[in-house]
C-alpha cells in the first residue's frame, strides 16, 4: 500500500475532524486536544500509521522547532485578541501571576524534583522552569474571545495575558538551568554572565525589539496612504509574517523571541484598536495554531502508544504530576491574588487552570539539546506525564466550569443592588 497516500489521506481526515469538532464539542465536557491524543493513540496502535514510532529523545532539534513555530504563533494571537490596552493598574491581576506565582512553582517544582525524583540542582531547575508557566497553546479554551467581541471577563483576561508574558519570563531560569548543567564544578561563576545577559540583556532587547517591530508593523498596516496599507488587503496571512519577523529580528540580536512576539501583537493592535483587520489576524492565525497543534498532539499521542518514554516513569512521576497541579499551581495562584477585587470563585479558577503544555516540550528540548543534563529520560516522561494529566483534567473541566461561573456572574449582574433596594424601599 503506497504510505505517502494513506498518510495524505489520514491528515486530510484528521484536520477535518479538527474543524468540526469544536463545534460538536462546544457543549461537551471534552476539548479538542484530548481528541487529538486519543486519534493519535489510535493512529500509533493502527497497522496503517504513518506515525514515526520513537520519542522526542530522538529527534531534539525537529521537536524544538515544531513547538516552538505553534508556541510563537500562539503567542502572536493572544496578543492580537487582547482588548484590554496595556497598564499598571489594568493588568495588576497579570502581574500577580507573574511576579509571585511563576517564580514560586519555579522553586517549588525544582524542590520536589529534587526531593521525590532525584534530580540534580540542573534537572530540578530545568523541570521547575518548563513547568510553571501557563501554555498558550493549550489554553485556548480559557482564554479572551476573538478581537472586539467582549469576550474579556477577568478570568479569560488573566490567563491570556499570563500565558503570553510567562512564556518569555521563564526563560531566564531555563537559562540558568542550561548554565548550572554546563559548569564543569559547584561554582556560581555563572551568576554575573546569567544576570548580565540572559536576565538583563535579553529581556530588555526583548521587549524593546517588540515595541519597535510592533510600531514599524503597526505604521505600514494602519497609518500609510490608504492604497498601500497592509490592512487594506483584508489578509490574515500577515499574521504569520508579522510573528516570523518579531521573532527572527529579536533573535538575531540576542533577544527572547517569545517577549518580543507578545510585544509585537500587543503594540500592533494599539496602534489602531478598533481596526476590524485585527479579526483576519486573529482568525487567520488561530487557524494556523490548530492545524499545528493538531499535528503535535497527534504525535504526543503516538509518543504515549508507543511506550518507550513512560517506560521512565514510576510512581513518584505521579505524586509529582498531581502535587503540581493540584496543590503548587493553584496554591500560588490563589496567594498572588489575595487583595484582588475579584470573587472567590473566580481566583479559584484562574489558581486552578494553569494548563501545562506545549510551551514545557519546547523548553526541554531546548535545554537538552544545549547541555548534558542526568536523568535526562525521567525528566521528559515526567512532563509528559504532567502535559496528559493536564490536559485531559483541564480539559473536562473547562466547559462545566466556565459557563457555571459565567452564567452566575450574569445572575449576579441581574440582581438589583444593594443602593437600588434601600432606594426604592424609601420611595414606597
Amino acid at each position: 500500500m503506497n504510505a505517502y497516500v494513506v498518510t495524505l489521506f489520514i491528515f486530510g481526515a484528521v484536520v477535518l475532524l479538527t474543524t468540526w469538532l469544536p463545534l460538536v464539542l462546544r457543549r461537551m465536557p471534552l476539548s479538542l486536544p484530548i481528541c487529538c491524543i486519543i486519534i493519535g493513540v489510535a493512529l500509533s496502535l493502527s497497522p496503517f500509521t504513518p506515525l514515526p514510532q520513537g520519542n522526542p529523545l530522538q529527534n531534539i532539534g525537529l521537536t524544538e522547532h515544531l513547538t516552538e513555530l505553534v508556541v510563537i504563533v500562539a503567542l502572536m494571537g493572544a496578543g492580537l485578541k487582547i482588548d484590554r490596552p496595556l497598564g499598571w493598574r489594568r493588568w495588576m491581576i497579570t502581574w500577580r501571576l507573574l511576579m509571585f506565582a511563576m517564580p514560586v512553582s519555579i522553586a517549588a517544582i525544582a524542590v520536589l524534583g529534587w526531593g521525590l525524583l532525584g534530580l540534580g540542582p540542573a534537572s530540578a531547575l530545568l523541570l521547575g522552569a518548563a513547568l510553571a508557566p501557563t501554555d498558550p497553546v493549550l489554553a485556548a479554551d480559557v482564554q479572551v474571545g476573538p478581537p472586539q467581541t467582549g469576550e474579556e471577563d477577568d478570568i479569560r483576561f488573566a490567563l491570556t495575558s499570563e500565558a503570553g508574558l510567562n512564556d518569555g519570563l521563564s526563560f531566564p531560569f531555563v537559562m540558568a538551568a542550561i548554565a548550572i548543567a554546563g559548569s564543569s564544578d559547584s561554582t556560581t561563576n555563572w551568576i554575573g554572565h546569567w544576570l548580565a545577559v540572559d536576565v538583563l540583556w535579553k529581556l530588555s532587547s526583548g521587549a524593546v525589539m517588540g515595541w519597535l517591530v510592533g510600531r514599524i508593523l503597526g505604521y505600514l498596516t494602519f497609518e500609510v496612504p490608504k492604497s498601500g496599507r497592509i490592512a487594506k488587503t483584508g489578509d490574515g496571512l500577515a499574521a504569520l509574517g508579522f510573528t516570523c519577523l518579531s521573532y527572527g529580528a529579536t533573535e538575531l540580536v540576542g533577544g527572547y523571541g517569545f517577549v518580543a512576539v507578545f510585544v509585537t501583537a500587543l503594540t500592533l493592535r494599539g496602534v489602531e484598536r478598533d481596526s476590524s483587520f485585527h479579526g483576519e489576524l486573529h482568525d487567520f492565525g488561530e487557524q494556523i495554531e490548530r492545524l499545528l497543534m493538531m499535528v503535535l498532539l497527534v504525535c504526543f499521542g503516538s509518543v504515549l502508544a508507543e511506550g518507550t518514554l513512560l517506560s521512565h516513569a514510576d510512581w513518584r512521576s505521579v505524586i509529582v504530576a498531581v502535587v503540581t497541579l493540584a496543590v503548587i499551581r493553584p496554591l500560588a495562584g490563589w496567594i498572588s491574588l489575595i487583595g484582588c477585587r475579584q470573587a472567590r470563585a473566580e481566583k479559584l479558577i484562574i489558581a486552578v487552570f494553569g494548563i501545562r503544555g506545549l510551551a514545557s516540550i519546547y523548553y526541554l528540548a531546548f535545554a537538552t539539546g544545549k547541555a548534558k543534563f542526568d536523568q535526562v529520560e525521567t525528566l521528559w516522561a515526567t512532563v509528559f506525564m504532567i502535559i496528559l494529566i493536564s490536559v485531559f483534567i483541564h480539559g473536562v473541566a473547562v466547559t462545566p466550569v466556565m459557563r457555571w461561573i459565567d452564567r452566575a456572574r450574569h445572575t449576579d449582574s441581574m440582581q438589583p443592588k444593594k443602593q437600588d433596594l434601600q432606594r426604592a424601599e424609601r420611595q414606597i
